[in-house]
């Protein structure tokens, strides 16, 4: 069967930017998806996604005109019920036939095969292969209805529209035209009101033809680039972007690079066809604002590469992306120069406005702004907030020798949240923390405790840095522990995809604290006396906002440590008895690791659990040995070698060595192995029969103070 390569486009209005990739990836994969599941296109099909601001468009190599015939095979129903006595069609078969367009005379030629434990009736035919007509008809409505459009919007068709029973379309955006080549011919379907045709529009300015007549499906690309003035793919234009950028930062010289921002990158893809970058400045008087706010004003409200020296710092030039490649660029330039000055402009009076109040001025301030309506004001949650930080400062503060840190963590959490009531904050909220650090350095403030005001978000999303300093640490431990335990405590728990509090982020956040700064804290005293603070709060549950969390706590970790590269069964080991301190649990996965190359694990680990499965009958029993009833060698021996290796084990874990600790319980084994060989648990006499389940649980305990070695088998 003959094969060509298939161009389905459709011309639509602009396309929402922060969407379009993701639109042109689903239209084109389900399409190709869709022309497989149909015996029209395989693995050898190669499929290109185009989008650009006006058009989606799919290219798919070796697509068949039609499909192959296929033999299908229907059961139809068992034959005590299809034939009768005589062997004679039923009612009910003849029914069945005549449903699937055949009639008695098809009856000699039914297949009798054994389906299950009787013998069934089944009906062969063979059905023809879709034509591409009929199997890009399905695919293109399949592909529309299945695009992730952010929000539909519903338009009237124009009245020329030859299609009937079309009068409107809900779509991203009205749609203009459709294409659909099959090599050189047209595949006749219809879409949105549509007919296909092989006419599209390139660049609404610089097209050197109106409409381009695409000669074939191959040929798409090149004459887009060539007459329309367009790059038709999402990937090569933002690679384009991204080598003019470069280059145009050469030219800039000194070192200069445009600000590495890939978010930014794809929606300035999504905006232009013909990427034309252009070098543009401001006074360089704006630069004694803070870089922060100009790089995002540029960013966020005009979409400008802000271009930084060599060593980070913002210069007074930028690069634009245009979208028109004008000989003389420089009323482009001055218009861009233009609109840009007014937003600065408005950055530079808000910087000079807040400086004008201190930051201690405002806290006050923050008793009107409502946090949750369960859990009150800013300004409560800030006062939570401090007296955790200060708890947590004077632990911390005490083992290090630092009788500063509780007050200037304190003094930070006080002053963290006072830069929500700037103009500057206002108007731009992502800047929060930024501008308190800078405020605060404005007042005079600690270094410290400025780095602790801008810290105590972080971590803000995964793989971000930690805070900096101690103080910074204690803060936003302070505020995460604040923010979760308050929401866990009212119910307020992340479902599902939606986490409106971003309470998996904050988990997250208290775990790589704990972890990556080794910090001696006990988890469970954490939320305890975090869940203190909300006493007063009507509704809030103390259960849920310890133990609920906690477990919400360790399924974070326990993620995490997978992504990491743990297995799931020195995970499962390690978690399963909720350590409490969470900085201890690498040193316990690496120990358990290395425990598991051991050649005695296995053995010891399946010991280890049929002795948990023994002590479950008996969990009163203690770890109480009376020497003089250890009547068989095997037991005394395996006494005997616990008083010698357990002090071992138990000093090496009580120093934080848990590799050794693993190590030195390893040669138990050949004892334990001989316990159970030749020693009777459930002795008949009650005082060996607790003295053996006694030594069991000295055991046991001994062996699982690192991790509960059982869960290591599978």
């Amino acid at each position: 069967m003959s094969r060509a390569s298939l161009l389905v486009e459709l011309f639509v209005e602009e396309l929402p930017p922060k969407a379009l990739k993701k639109l042109g990836d689903a239209f084109a994969g389900v399409l190709r998806d869709q022309l497989v599941a149909q015996g029209l296109a395989d693995a050898r099909s190669v499929l290109t996604p185009y989008a650009s601001p006006r058009r989606l468009a799919a290219y798919l190599t070796q697509v068949l005109a039609q499909a192959a015939d296929k033999a299908v095979s229907q059961k139809l129903m068992p034959v005590s019920v299809g034939l009768d006595a005589s062997g004679q069609a039923t009612p009910a078969l003849l029914k069945r036939l005549a449903g699937l367009g055949a009639d008695a005379s098809a009856v000699p030629a039914l297949r009798r095969a054994i389906d299950g434990k009787a013998e069934a009736l089944f009906f062969d035919s063979t059905v023809k292969g879709a034509t591409l007509a009929e199997g890009l008809q399905k695919a293109l409505a399949e592909a529309i209805a299945k695009l992730p459009i952010p929000k539909v919007m519903s338009y009237p068709l124009e009245s020329h529209c030859e299609l009937p029973g079309w009068s409107s379309v809900s779509f991203v955006r009205p749609a203009h035209a459709l294409v659909a080549l099959h090599g050189e011919a047209v595949v006749p379907v219809e879409a949105l009101g549509l007919r296909a045709g092989r006419e599209t529009h390139g660049h609404r300015f610089e097209a050197s033809a109106d409409p381009i007549v695409l000669r074939d499906a191959d040929s798409y690309a090149v004459q887009l680039q060539d007459e329309g003035a367009v790059i038709p793919g999402f990937e090569a234009r933002r690679a384009e972007i991204a080598r003019q950028l470069a280059e145009a930062a050469i030219g800039v010289g000194g070192g200069a690079q445009p600000i590495d921002d890939a978010a930014l990158l794809d929606e300035v893809t999504a905006l232009v066809e013909r990427p034309h970058v252009l070098v543009c400045e401001f006074e360089r008087e704006f630069l004694d604002v803070p870089q922060e706010c100009l790089i995002l004003t540029m960013k966020a409200n005009q979409k400008y590469f802000p271009l930084l020296d060599a060593q980070g710092r913002l210069t007074h030039k930028f690069l634009v992306v245009s979208n028109i490649c004008p000989e003389d660029a420089s009323a482009v330039i001055g218009g861009n120069e233009r609109v840009v000055r007014p937003r600065l402009a408005d950055a530079k009076f808000f910087f000079d406005q807040d400086r004008k109040k201190s930051l201690a001025s405002r806290v006050e301030a923050l008793g009107k702004v409502v946090y949750h309506n369960k859990l009150g004001t800013q300004g409560e949650r800030v006062a939570r907030v401090m007296r955790i930080a200060r708890a947590i400062g004077e632990q911390l503060g005490a083992l290090a020798g630092d009788a500063t840190l509780a007050p200037r963590a304190v003094q930070a959490a006080q002053l963290a949240k006072a830069d929500l009531v700037t103009d500057m904050v206002g108007e731009f909220p992502e800047l929060q923390g930024t501008m308190g650090r800078y405020y605060a350095l404005h007042d005079g403030l600690d270094a410290t405790v400025a780095d602790a005001i801008e810290d105590h978000y972080k971590p803000r999303f995964a793989g971000d840095a930690l805070p900096r300093g101690e103080v910074g640490v204690v803060v936003a431990l302070a505020d995460k522990l604040e923010t979760l335990v308050g929401m866990f405590g009212i119910g307020n728990l992340p479902t599902g995809e939606k986490d409106p509090f971003a309470l998996r982020r904050h988990a997250l956040g208290v775990i790589r604290m704990l972890i990556e700064k080794r910090l001696p804290l006990d988890l469970g005293a954490l939320l305890a006396a975090t869940a203190t603070e909300f006493g007063s709060v009507t509704g809030f549950d103390a259960q849920r906002a310890q133990g609920d969390l906690c477990g919400f706590i360790f399924d974070r970790l326990a993620g995490s440590l997978r992504e990491q590269g743990a297995s799931a069964q020195e995970v499962d080991a390690v978690l399963a008895s909720h350590p409490q301190r969470l900085a201890q649990v690498p040193q316990r996965l690496a120990a358990v690791r290395a425990f598991a190359a051991l050649p005695e694990a296995g053995a010891l680990a399946a010991a280890n659990k049929r002795i948990g499965n023994i002590l479950k009958k008996s969990p009163e029993v203690d770890a109480h040995v009376n020497p003089t009833l250890l009547r068989e060698a095997p037991e005394a021996a395996l006494y005997a070698a616990m008083q010698e290796i357990a002090p071992r084990a138990d000093a090496q874990f009580d120093a934080g060595d848990y590799t050794a600790a693993l190590q030195t319980l390893a040669a138990l084994r050949a004892p334990v192995d001989a316990f159970f060989d030749g020693v009777m648990v459930n002795a008949q006499e009650t005082d060996l029969r607790l003295n053996r389940l006694g030594l069991l649980v000295m055991l046991h305990r001994a062996m699982n103070r690192v991790a509960q070695l059982e869960r290591l088998v599978a």
